[in-house]
């Protein structure tokens, strides 16, 4: 999966901005002479999936245009406790100015495809498909859908504007679930928008009354697994189905067991942790 830059370079900007200010780095810029030549090696320091080389690659490389900045491994590569990952050359000065928004966007995406991938290891062989949901860090979201997939998950929906999903905000706002889908069919209609409808239900009840409605895919939102496993039974493959709501790693086999076809998680963005990855300096010279 490639990373589309021109998306992102925006983010790496204001980043580096915050982190730089109008200033710069006082303490870099008062003590490691200008001609000073460094190399680093990035170390991940615990095992995990590491994912966003190229994004850290691109911060030091907008610092300076001269750091050369050496791939180990690649995006999507599984690494144990103390694996190096990618070496940096070039001016000391420039590398340390660079290094914690290079590490913050890598530690960041890493651990997202870590626990990405965990929930994927923990469901193989049952055909349910692991999903990410807009639960992600305000314009983040391209980096952290991107971590979820190098961990082998898939993207859900990327913003309002590119699938109906009825919540359930919007069926009480609406007076039931017919109302809702009836209302979206007719905006898209009107504005000649071809998109998935998706609608959320609550139970059983609204399970079966979206079944007799023009959507897609039903979400199964906060249900017992029992009452999972009747909703795919009497939506007998007709149309998708997507399992939603406090999802762990304890309970997400037993989710996937029950034979929905999805299973969103808000947590492989909205809380994960990040992967501990260290910049060491192996070596220094004056030019």
């Amino acid at each position: 999966m490639e990373i589309e830059f021109e998306r992102i370079d925006k983010l790496i900007i204001d980043a580096l901005r915050e982190d730089l200010g109008d200033a710069g780095d006082l303490t870099t810029d008062s003590i490691v002479p200008s001609d000073l030549k460094g190399e680093g090696v990035l170390v991940a320091l615990e095992e995990g999936v590491v994912a966003g080389l190229p994004v850290a690659k691109r911060v030091f490389r907008m610092v300076d245009s001269e750091i050369e900045f050496v791939y180990v491994i690649k995006d999507g590569d599984k690494v144990k406790e103390n694996t190096t990952i990618g070496r940096v050359q070039g001016s000391l000065g420039s590398i340390l100015k660079a290094e914690r928004t290079a590490l913050n966007f890598l530690q960041r995406i890493s651990g997202i495809a870590t626990t990405a991938s965990k929930f994927v290891h923990a469901v193989e062989g049952t055909g349910a498909v692991i999903l990410d949901t807009r639960k992600t860090t305000p314009c983040m979201r391209i980096l952290e859908k991107y971590g979820v997939k190098i961990g082998g998950g898939r993207n859900h929906r990327f913003g309002l504007y590119d699938m109906v999903l009825i919540k359930d905000n919007h069926i009480d706002a609406a007076g039931g679930v017919r109302e809702a889908v009836e209302r979206c069919i007719n905006n898209l209609k009107k504005k000649k928008i071809k998109t998935k409808i998706e609608v959320e239900t609550r139970n059983l009840k609204e399970v079966k009354e979206a079944l007799d409605l023009p959507v897609d895919r039903i979400m199964l939102d906060n249900m017992e697994i029992e009452t999972i496993r009747e909703a795919v039974r009497i939506i007998d493959h007709r149309v998708e189905v997507e399992a939603s709501g406090n999802v762990s790693l304890k309970n997400v086999r037993s989710i996937a067991e029950t034979g929905v076809d999805y299973i969103s998680i808000g947590a492989l963005t909205h809380s994960v942790k990040a992967l501990d990855i260290s910049l060491r300096i192996s070596g220094s010279k004056v030019s």
